[in-house]
């Protein structure tokens, strides 16, 4: 275990981790100031991050080239998780307005979803694309629940479900509705499986605090068989994303956990807060950026990122 900056370090559990974390490598701090960070999304073209700062209301943007952070929206409907789309548009999730939207390449504002069956959404949460073009996002309650991430508002829907946006018509649709608090999500690099994480023991010390692999179904469309695919042993598991080996790298109370595709988790990345979501980057899609409560965090690997959405 080592590391320059108290708390962090990395932790093998397995052999197989030995390979994908350079013995040189330090976890390092390049931002803080933020009350719960979340959503990080890399953009290639201008070597960039955007993040969401949910309290603050705001998004934030790490600059690669000189290490500078800047206000990249504010207000931002307090936003959480973000993506790029297939056309480097950003996608995102938004508490405050409770809908996903994207932002166009001019900068205007497009609405993606913000109700079922003409109620409103709950507060998106986190956000994937397929291939096909299709989003696919999670809706918990935790931006109406108060005002601290959100606005206080009652639930229209009654409960928490992932949905589809379709690429064609954009016609909303539910995948998966026996989730207690959907949270984090994340194709299988064939995209034959979504991950997806429930944080249910958030509000309930008895509820779930793992993620689920859903199979997708001959149509792509649509979700069938679902499994446990692993408990999370340090707080909740949040945002998570897939290296180019299926490897999942996802949040958790004292950093992030590394899972091996089979299920083993064979190491984790210690950060001194709790994680709630990261995503890959750099040149080489080879520097995994983290969001820590306050702070962004990255440390370079041996692994590289899997390209999402596929081309």
């Amino acid at each position: 275990m080592f590391g320059l900056i108290e708390g962090t370090g990395v932790e093998v559990l397995d052999p197989r981790f030995h390979r994908v974390v350079p013995g040189s490598a330090r976890v390092e701090r390049l931002w803080t100031g933020a009350r719960w960070s979340e959503g990080p999304a890399w953009f290639p073209a201008h070597r960039s991050l955007v993040w969401s700062d949910i309290p603050n209301n705001r998004m934030l943007r790490y600059d690669e080239m000189n290490g500078q952070v800047g206000i990249f929206r504010q207000p931002a409907r307090n936003s959480n998780g973000n993506t790029v789309d297939p056309q480097g548009r950003l996608v995102t999730c938004e508490h405050g307005g409770r809908q996903v939207t994207r932002t166009e390449h001019d900068g205007s504002i497009t609405v993606l979803a913000d109700n079922w069956q003409g109620k409103r959404l709950n507060s998106p949460n986190d956000v994937v694309v397929k291939s096909d073009g299709s989003i696919w996002f999670t809706d918990p309650d935790y931006g109406i629940g108060s005002d601290y991430e959100g606005d206080k508002a009652d639930g229209e829907i009654g409960h928490c479900n992932v949905y589809r946006i379709d690429p064609v018509s954009g016609a909303l649709s539910i995948v998966a509705d026996d989730f207690v608090k959907p949270n984090g999500l994340a194709f299988s690099l064939d995209e034959s499986e979504l991950y997806i994480a429930d944080t249910g023991a958030s509000h309930d010390p008895d509820g779930p605090r793992h993620i689920r692999k859903c199979a997708v179904t001959g149509d792509g469309a649509s979700l069938g068989r679902s499994e446990i695919f692993a408990t999370c042993s340090a707080g909740l598991f949040d945002g998570f994303r897939l290296d180019a080996t299926g490897r999942i790298w996802t949040s958790a109370a004292d950093g992030v956990h590394v899972y091996h595709p089979d299920g083993t988790l064979i190491g984790k990345v210690l950060i001194p807060e709790i994680v709630a979501n990261v995503c890959w980057g750099g040149a080489k899609l080879n520097r995994l950026f983290i969001c820590g409560t306050t702070s962004l965090y990255s440390v370079m690997t041996h692994a590289n990122g899997a390209t999402w959405p596929k081309r």
